[in-house]
């Protein structure tokens, strides 16, 4: 496989809060974009050097044509914060896209897609490309946000930590509660969550597929500081790890103990 990744200088094109602490910025950033699959990741730099790492950030969107690029993010310290003040016109150095996406040809014929928390925005990017029979489940704290776009790609259900909407509770009591099953699982969030997810998918034979959440630092493979544990072994680390950032973020839950 031709290695599609590059840096590049984007220009900002817009950038809203969307719910206190989430951000959506737009980005031009054409190389990037015609190369983006749902699931991947971008490196965004900061401009400050004495950050000198950068920070991943999932792909939300991207317009081939365009060369539009969508992130939507949570800030969380000082390098989303110095990216929450960017304002149209100002650039931004990028890496990307990175990491394995979802597999947008498996032989299914229904999907549940799933997300928690941050892990929802590269669903939408997933929801508009999978051409099988989608049905969607979030999970949120309280405030819901982008539940109106991924609505129009498929049924949506939603569960709020405090009941204000939807099912009161998580993802699983939301599924259970309105019975959903498909041939598949493909989801993202939180641990706990993906835990939960896996289990559900054992005990009613649907495949799972998992984008999985780690800290990263050079997200390119070099550096090991995303690794997790992997029910086989790794055939060049002689390790039974695997590097989230580069072998994933997307795996067969059947691949990692979670």
């Amino acid at each position: 496989m031709t290695d599609k990744r590059t840096q590049e200088k984007a220009w900002v094109i817009n950038q809203t809060e969307m719910i206190p602490g989430i951000m959506d910025l737009l980005i031009k950033a054409p190389k990037t974009a015609a190369a983006a699959a749902p699931g991947q990741f971008v490196s965004v730099y900061c401009a400050d050097k004495s950050r000198l790492l950068p920070r991943p950030i999932s792909i939300c969107d991207a317009d081939k044509f365009t060369g539009a690029l969508r992130l939507v993010y949570r800030v969380g310290g000082a390098g989303t914060e110095e990216f929450s003040k960017l304002g149209p016109g100002e650039t931004i150095r990028i890496q990307g896209p990175l990491g394995n996406g979802f597999p947008l040809d498996a032989d299914i014929q229904s999907v549940l897609i799933v997300g928690g928390g941050i892990g929802i925005p590269p669903l939408l990017y997933l929801a508009k490309n999978l051409t099988v029979k989608k049905t969607l489940v979030m999970g949120y704290p309280s405030v819901t946000y982008l539940d109106e776009e991924l609505a129009q790609h498929g049924d949506l259900y939603i569960a709020t930590e405090d009941g204000s909407r939807g099912t009161k509770g998580n993802v699983i009591n939301a599924m259970e509660e309105n019975g959903l099953t498909a041939d598949a699982i493909m989801a993202c969030g939180p641990l706990p969550m993906l835990k939960a997810l896996k289990q559900y998918g054992a005990a009613h034979s649907m495949s799972v597929i998992i984008s999985m959440e780690e800290r990263m630092a050079c997200g390119i493979g070099a550096c090991l500081a995303c690794v997790c544990n992997s029910t086989e072994k790794d055939p060049y680390l002689n390790i039974s790890k695997k590097r989230v950032c580069l072998e994933g973020p997307v795996f067969d839950a059947r691949e990692v103990e979670l």
